[in-house]
């Protein structure tokens, strides 16, 4: 995987993003955290999270005019969250718990700090944690007079104690009454620049005149200051404050921390200007769905002059919704079970693929993802896993690091399907050209051949031209494996067929056939077999065999083919079918087939099976094969379009139709090859023999099923064993065990012979590389 691609993922992925709130506050306070926290009742924990970007906490919890506020996302659902109030409550419940800061060892470098309002002790509490030795000089009698005037109804002066005498236990040293004059006095600005490394100017956005002359630059009476750095035009020294700005708590703090942080960079000699960040709020980028959210009011305080208690602290808290993203892991159980969200997964990806040697944990989360797009629909950022996945997955096999257990049965089962056994393609008998082409796809012919047979006649008989019957496999499996030279083989073979049938227009029953042709074999003009029937209509008389709403599943692999999609609403419309949806196509999810996900990780799967499920009650109607097979294999009652016209010779409930497994289908393939060469085309064809009786009781099956165990592999197996009479006897039972290895797979088998044939008790296996030693 590219380090540059894997970066422009990662940056695609806006989960990371502070939410509104944060970018609004000039500290960066982690308002999101620091409510979780109220919420639950934690207050210590709140104000642990708040201490963490706040120099007094104290102090600024009780008088801060909360910024955050204006730019709340809650605004658009009910009113913004009352922050500012909230960090009231936190701090009055639990300021003394906050743990502060121990004193740090010292460097050599040596700050001055002139005036201790919020901007010169912010400053002062950052330097000091960097380890420099800071004293600050007040000319009042005590830090932060000004507040104690201005704020002398919520401001208590204990709380201005506390921060003061957690300033001086870092190592701060405060001197008040200790007026700096401009000049070369005990207290004089020239004194201090010759005594200290750097000099700060807390003192507002007031008249500097007493310190012009020692800067040599005054423009109105105001000391220049660097807006972006807040260096002054005298070396060594740094102001603080916005001339004409009205004055906020909060914002002064974070004009002293800009300014400490200048103070830093100069003593370590960098540059003062690199990498600064502006402090206009250009707001936040993280996308929060709050349409989704309901409308919830503020709190309001039983005494509004007391503030909130703790218990309506926690309450407004619990208004947060709280912002973030996650849209894609909301919708995905794949991005959910693994427990974070894409940016991480595609760092944890590009570093398993990476791996040259050891362990490579993250191969099942990367063959877990069923390539759906339900992601890249829903990110506001199109970042697609599926293309994250697939490229994993390409370097996975190009370095052989594929696990063989992932995709072997699924391979096989796409190398039957394009075999002699059940792959062919002929014209429409009596024609010398073809119009179109009938595409089944290998799923439909597995799952109900009938439907392949009756469909042709169908087409056969209204379209004219001639119509060819194609019946292969697009090569989907092999793509969604990795396997790119694969995949292109098996693209060539199918441009060979398509040409020897004189280069035919397309139409094929499965939305991954056209999905997979139109991206790589445009030239084929593959269409849609529903909306060619939107077009010719069904056969005469059709019926749909059954009442009742039925719910619409639309295949994920069809999620951008808007045509077949209403052509399909119009064909069920028209055979009298109540129809609702399920969301919407665009949001459709897969049924756990796609990407062979299933093979690699059923728990994940049938964990997106269940989820599609569970959103209603009705019936579903889909018009994918798998769809439809995979959900009655999880009981849920569904039903294939082409099953309310054509049902099964079988007769019965079609919505009642079992899933017919992988033995069967393989067995449905080869017979409808035959049958059709056999009935259509006049071809002298026998029906397919098994190698040996076999007899598999209904458990034995099922358990076979689950472990992708084949019935035909479990019968050459035993047909081997008891041809050759390599096999192992069970004395207790008087039973034989039979072992065959059929490419990367090992199948083992437990039976004994019956008058009627060979009785299966049971079947195993594993897939895995097996490498010689030298």
């Amino acid at each position: 995987m590219d380090g540059q691609r894997v970066k422009a993922w990662e940056a695609r992925c806006i989960e990371e993003q502070p939410p509104a709130c944060s970018v609004g506050c000039p500290l960066r306070v982690d308002v999101r955290g620091m409510l979780a926290k109220a919420k639950a009742g934690d207050f210590a924990g709140a104000c642990a999270i708040y201490a963490r970007s706040v120099a007094l906490p104290a102090v600024l919890g009780r008088i801060c005019d909360h910024p955050c506020e204006t730019v709340c996302r809650r605004a658009e659902a009910g009113g913004a969250i009352r922050i500012g109030a909230v960090e009231r409550a936190c701090v009055e419940a639990a300021a003394e718990t906050i743990r502060r800061a121990p004193q740090r060892a010292r460097k050599a470098k040596r700050v001055a700090v002139v005036g201790a309002g919020l901007s010169g002790l912010t400053a002062a509490f950052d330097l000091a944690m960097k380890g420099c030795a800071v004293t600050v000089f007040e000319a009042e009698p005590r830090p932060l007079t000004r507040l104690t005037r201005d704020y002398s109804g919520a401001l208590p002066p204990a709380a201005i104690e506390a921060d003061v005498a957690a300033l001086v236990k870092l190592g701060v040293e405060v001197f008040c009454q200790s007026r700096v004059e401009g000049g070369v006095g005990p207290l004089g600005l020239e004194t201090l620049i010759d005594d200290y490394d750097a000099v700060l100017l807390a003192i507002g956005a007031g008249s500097a005149a007493p310190f012009a002359g020692a800067l040599n630059v005054t423009v109105e009476g105001q000391v220049a200051i660097d807006p972006t750095t807040r260096a002054a035009s005298r070396a060594k020294v740094f102001g603080g404050g916005a001339p004409g700005a009205p004055y906020s708590p909060i914002r002064a703090a974070a004009d002293g921390r800009r300014a400490g942080a200048s103070i830093d960079r100069f003593l370590q000699g960098a540059s003062l200007t690199a990498n600064r960040a502006d402090d206009a709020v250009a707001g936040s980028c993280l996308y929060v769905n709050v349409a989704a959210q309901a409308s919830v009011p503020p709190i309001a305080p039983a005494a509004p002059r007391s503030g909130y208690s703790g218990a309506e602290a926690s309450a407004e808290a619990g208004r947060c919704f709280p912002c973030r993203c996650m849209e894609c892991v909301k919708a995905c159980e794949f991005l959910r079970h693994y427990g974070t969200y894409p940016k991480r997964y595609v760092r944890d990806i590009y570093n398993n693929v990476s791996i040259v040697m050891g362990l490579r944990k993250a191969n099942r989360m990367i063959d877990s993802c069923t390539l759906c797009g339900l992601c890249d629909t829903l990110c506001p950022n199109d970042l697609a896993m599926g293309e994250v996945c697939l490229e994993a997955r390409r370097d996975m096999v190009d370095t052989g690091h594929m696990p063989a257990s992932h995709h072997d049965f699924a391979l096989r089962d796409m190398a039957h399907s394009r075999s002699e056994a059940a792959a062919f393609a002929r014209r429409q008998p009596g024609c010398a050209e073809c119009a179109v082409a009938f595409f089944p796809g290998c799923q439909l012919s597995a799952s109900s051949p009938w439907h392949v047979e009756r469909i042709y006649a169908h087409l056969a008989a209204k379209i004219p031209g001639g119509v060819g019957l194609m019946v292969d496999c697009c090569g989907a499996p092999a793509l969604w494996s990795g396997r790119r030279a694969l995949h292109e083989e098996i693209a060539a073979s199918l441009r060979e067929t398509w040409r020897s049938l004189g280069e035919p227009e397309i139409v094929t029953a499965c939305s991954t056939c056209l999905k997979t042709l139109g991206e790589f074999l445009p030239e084929m003009k593959a269409r849609s077999l529903w909306t060619v029937i939107d077009e010719i209509g069904w056969p005469d008389g059709a019926r749909p065999r059954r009442a009742g709403p039925l719910a619409i599943h639309d295949p994920c692999t069809g999620r951008r083919a808007i045509d077949a999609q209403r052509a399909v609403r119009r064909l069920a419309a028209g055979l009298g079918v109540e129809l609702r949806e399920l969301g919407g196509a665009e949001l459709t999810t897969c049924c756990g087939f796609g990407g062979l996900a299933s093979f690699a990780n059923p728990e994940v799967t049938d964990k997106i099976v269940d989820r599609r499920i569970e959103e209603s009650a009705d019936d579903y109607l889909t018009y994918c094969a798998m769809c439809r097979d995979n959900f009655a294999r999880h009981g849920k009652r569904s039903v294939h379009l082409l099953d309310l016209v054509f049902p099964s010779p079988e007769g019965g409930d079609p919505a009642a139709r079992p899933d017919p497994g992988f033995s069967l289908r393989r067995d449905n393939r080869a017979r409808l090859k035959t049958r059709m060469l056999r009935e259509v085309w006049g071809e002298d064809m026998a029906d397919p023999t098994p190698e040996i009786a076999l007899i598999v009781p209904d458990a034995v099956r099922a358990d076979m099923e689950r472990k992708l165990i084949l019935v035909e592999d479990v019968a050459r197996a035993i047909a081997e064993a008891e041809a050759s009479g390599r096999k192992l006897k069970d004395k207790a039972t008087g039973r034989s065990i039979a072992t065959l290895r059929i490419g990367e797979f090992t199948c083992w088998a437990e039976y004994e012979a019956t008058a009627r044939g060979f009785l299966l008790h049971r079947a195993w296996g594993h897939r895995m590389q097996v490498e010689a030693k030298p």
